[in-house]
């Protein structure tokens, strides 16, 4: 049993490893940039440590050894990072301006305690544009995904919807985009988690809980595929 477990570990690294390499191959055909971020995140640590050792350890060469192995280590996960930051960001480029892309941050890209749905409260089916919702800590955020002008008014709409159910929760509008006064998609998350903290954990698992609960009353079924949505033709006469 033991010689099986080890033969089916060592079958599932050089897998690990394969994918390691994809996502590298992936971020650098979209961010030439990250090599060289991943070049330096590695040598930076790995020179600090090096310096350390000579300064600190010189006469010892097991210490000077020690040294040197955790400024390698140090380097290894910082370039791990930066590569696991720069492959979102060529991911979220490759789906940006595309309807359901701020689904997907919010379905996979939420940290600090926001909860957001990958399906739209509200879609305009002649222009896909359509409006997400999130709630955590900074309170309820409306996320309008299509054209600014024309996703404003649909804000305004869920603002006014959301209000009238939870009327002291403080609610953040947010349009996804290029322009001066929208947020990039994958600058996202980060505008989220920068909200100041106006509920408590408990506070927001209520609120959430809350909205969902009346989620049927919304114009947006459960499970609609905003990508498949049509505008309804006039039935013949």
């Amino acid at each position: 049993m033991a010689r099986t477990k080890d033969a089916s570990s060592a079958s599932k690294e050089p897998g690990r490893l394969k994918q390691m390499w994809q996502v590298f191959q992936m971020t650098r055909r979209y961010d030439s940039t990250a090599p060289w971020l991943m070049l330096l995140g590695f040598l930076a640590p790995v020179a600090l440590g090096l310096g350390l050792a000579l300064w600190l350890s010189s006469d010892n060469w097991f210490t000077l050894t020690l040294w040197i192995v955790a400024g390698v280590l140090a380097g290894l996960l910082i370039a791990m990072i930066i590569l696991g930051r720069r492959a979102e960001r060529a991911a979220y480029s490759q789906i940006d301006g595309q309807p359901g892309a701020v689904g997907a941050v919010l379905r996979s890209g939420l940290r600090g305690g926001w909860v957001g749905n990958e399906m739209p409260v509200a879609v305009n089916g002649k222009t896909q544009d359509a409006v997400y919702r999130a709630v955590g800590r900074g309170g309820v955020a409306l996320i309008g995904e299509g054209d600014p002008f024309r996703v404003e008014r649909m804000l305004k709409d869920e603002e006014r919807k959301v209000t009238r159910v939870l009327p002291n929760v403080q609610i953040r509008l947010l349009t996804v985009g290029h322009g001066e006064e929208s947020v990039e998609l994958h600058r996202l998350a980060a505008a989220l988690r920068k909200s100041k903290k106006v509920l408590t954990k408990p506070e927001v698992l209520a609120v959430s809980n809350r909205l969902n609960s009346l989620q049927s009353s919304l114009p947006i079924p459960k499970g609609i595929d905003p990508m498949k949505v049509r505008a309804q033709r006039g039935k013949m006469r």
